[in-house]
């Protein structure tokens, strides 16, 4: 009786051994595919929000010139026609 105690102890040990290993084995496999993802997102060619909104308004302010000049342009043309 006492034997068969000891052998589920035993079983159980290793068991919960096997757990332990396969647990720290994933903890590292997804600490290790998350630095492959960093160092592949890191080499692309992204920019930053920053400089994202930068460039956006730089566009829009060079569409309103643009508007503007056209307008002045149209204007001129007219001007010219009418004489």
């Amino acid at each position: 009786m006492q034997s068969e105690n000891r052998f589920f102890d035993d079983l159980g040990r290793v068991i919960n051994g096997a757990a332990g290993t396969l647990a720290g084995m994933g903890r590292e496999i997804e600490a290790n595919a998350r630095e492959k993802a960093k160092h592949w997102v890191a080499g692309l060619d992204f920019v930053s929000r920053e400089e994202f909104d930068a460039v956006k308004a730089m566009a829009a302010a060079a569409r309103e010139e643009v508007e503007a000049l056209k307008a002045r342009l149209d204007a001129l043309e007219a001007k010219g026609k009418g004489d």
